[in-house]
């Protein structure tokens, strides 16, 4: 039968593009992010059809970093790159996400199916006839590859891809090729919603795991709770939460878990990260006589260098695809079942530990008659300067391990790339991340970035003037890659970079006059008139601000040093 005598019969057909769109619009996208190309044009005109916003960027490595921002605020995000060119320019981007379970819908226009197959010499190819060489590639950073080159199977395959998205939390891949836009399909596929719930865990092997963790959990002493990014990135926060606030035992956080625990709760005691954490931490922590890990990721960055100092034997990882009670694994049993029941049938525990270590910074610390801005000092203070709800968003680098050591309000969202760590990312992110948090009402979303890195992705604060976005923009203005010096090259000039205007940019990129504020602050007393500026601090004021932040050169935090050495000395072993 042909295509046109099949579409003839659908009672209720609908294109191609258009099923896509509102699949996407369906599990909560409300904006497209990536930059035209012509093999995609004609897809893009359904976007606005649909009820979505196409953001539009200045480049698809950008693009793909503000999808990463978007969906670790909203839960989800879609980009839409062209064939070859535009789709390899954000697979470093997709990497990334893929690396630190982040789901994208990445959706590329292709070529017709016609093309393919004749294997025509076009643009945009490598011109050997071969149109799945980019697929493959990115294959290996994306949980499903659905290439839609029939349409009697379009609808299957998008709505596969997407539920393994948010299933996964990690990338998928679709082509579109440029005849299968307008196809039509069944369009009353749409009326039954993507199952997005996860496969429950077979009962009677969870319950088995339930009770050897509440077995070990109940004869524990000093138990502490370690939280880390796959707590957030696989949806099992609210299980988390109500485990910790049941139990009370102390929580700590990973570096990449920071936002994943309210901060304010009286058994929140900090930032555990081997060396890179406070000695009262590290203490509590290493003494303990079980870690209950839940959603760990211990790379490099994450643990100071490999520094974690916690036996197997004293611990239970809770984890997306099994879990581990000491040295006995059990496969296939989510952490998200397994955590409530043992929360349900928790009895009174026999805990017999000490307080919980405060990582606040010492008063006289913080009243330091020194005017220089140094790091140890203002990381601390931020915390007082963050606001509940309140979007954070970090950069590899001194930001990402400064800002263990500032404490957060409640219900703060913590955005930074501590294992893939692509410099550049977080000024990308904050483009994304800024448009999900007006999408879900949030008031401030914060950038802290250094000068180095601001430089790699500038272009995305004009993708944020053209959205009417106005986050609050820190450039730590220090000379360079800071992180790097630690690492090697402390004077060395490839860690130098050339001092930019900052403060000129927004007009530069266009900005209308007075629509952004502009700052710089060179010492404490700048940093606290800031702070306590109403306008600056307001989440009501729709400006973007825009702060060059003066710190020395050669200054760090001292997590970053220390781990910065450790990776010093790996690379010349």
């Amino acid at each position: 039968m042909s295509s046109d005598l099949r579409s003839q019969e659908l009672k209720n057909p609908i294109d191609v593009a258009e099923y896509l769109f509102r699949r996407l619009y369906e599990v909560g996208v409300r904006s497209i992010h990536g930059v035209p190309g012509d093999y995609n044009l004609v897809a893009l005109d359904y976007i606005p059809k649909v009820g979505l916003h196409w953001v539009g960027n200045c480049n698809e490595l950008n693009a793909g970093y503000a999808a990463d921002g978007y969906a670790r605020v909203k839960g989800i995000s879609a980009i839409v790159t062209t064939f070859g060119v535009g789709e390899l320019s954000t697979v470093n981007a997709i990497a990334g996400a893929y690396s630190e379970y982040v789901p994208i819908v990445h959706i590329v226009g292709y070529p017709s199916t016609a093309s393919q197959k004749d294997g025509m010499l076009l643009h945009h190819t490598l011109g050997n006839g071969d149109f799945n060489v980019f697929s493959r590639m990115s294959s290996q950073i994306s949980c499903a590859v659905s290439l839609l080159n029939h349409q009697h199977e379009a609808a299957t395959l998008i709505d596969n891809a997407i539920r393994e998205c948010w299933l996964e939390s990690r990338p998928v891949y679709i082509s579109l090729p440029t005849d299968i836009v307008q196809k039509k399909i069944d369009g009353d596929r749409l009326k039954t919603p993507l199952d997005l719930s996860f496969p429950p865990n077979d009962p009677d092997k969870e319950d088995y795991v339930v009770d050897v963790v509440l077995k070990y959990l109940t004869a524990a002493k000093n138990p502490v709770i370690l939280v880390d990014a796959c707590a957030i990135r696989h949806r099992a926060l609210e299980e988390t939460h109500e485990f910790i606030e049941k139990t009370g035992i102390p929580v700590f956080v990973a570096p990449m878990g920071k936002g994943a625990v309210d901060e304010t709760l009286p058994n929140y005691g900090g930032v555990y990260a081997g060396d890179g954490s406070n000695k009262g931490v590290r203490e509590r922590v290493e003494s303990s006589d079980l870690v209950i890990s839940i959603g760990a990721i211990k790379s490099d960055f994450n643990t100071a260098g490999f520094t974690y100092r916690v036996s197997q034997l004293n611990t239970i990882d809770f984890h997306s695809y099994t879990t581990r009670v000491r040295y006995s694994e059990y496969p296939g049993v989510r952490m998200n079942g397994v955590l409530k029941k043992v929360t349900q049938k928790l009895g009174k525990l026999n805990i017999q530990s000490g307080p919980t270590p405060n990582n606040k910074i010492p008063e006289q610390e913080i009243k330091s008659p020194e005017p220089t801005i140094t790091q140890a000092w203002f990381w601390p203070r931020v915390g007082q300067f963050l606001k509940e709800g309140d979007v954070v968003i970090t950069e590899t680098g001194t930001a990402n391990f400064g800002i263990w050591e500032t404490r957060f309000p409640a219900n703060v969202t913590a955005v930074s790339q501590v294992l893939w760590g692509s410099i550049g990312y977080a000024t990308g992110s904050c483009q994304g991340a800024a448009l999900a948090a007006k999408e879900k009402g949030l008031k401030r979303t914060i950038l802290f970035t250094g000068d180095g890195s601001f430089q790699l992705t500038a272009q995305e604060v004009s993708t944020m003037i053209r959205n009417k976005l106005n986050p609050i923009i820190f450039i730590i203005c220090n000379n360079g890659y800071t992180i790097e010096r630690y690492i090697h090259g402390w004077q060395d000039s490839y860690n130098d970079v050339q001092e930019w205007k900052y403060k000129d940019l927004p007009a530069a990129f266009g900005a209308e006059k007075g629509s952004v504020l502009t700052y710089r602050v060179e010492s404490k007393k700048d940093v606290d008139e800031l702070f306590h500026n109403e306008e600056f601090a307001s989440g009501d004021t729709q400006k973007m601000r825009f702060v060059e932040l003066v710190m020395p050169w050669d200054d760090a935090p001292e997590a970053l040093k220390a781990t910065a050495e450790a990776a010093a000395k790996r690379n010349a072993s």
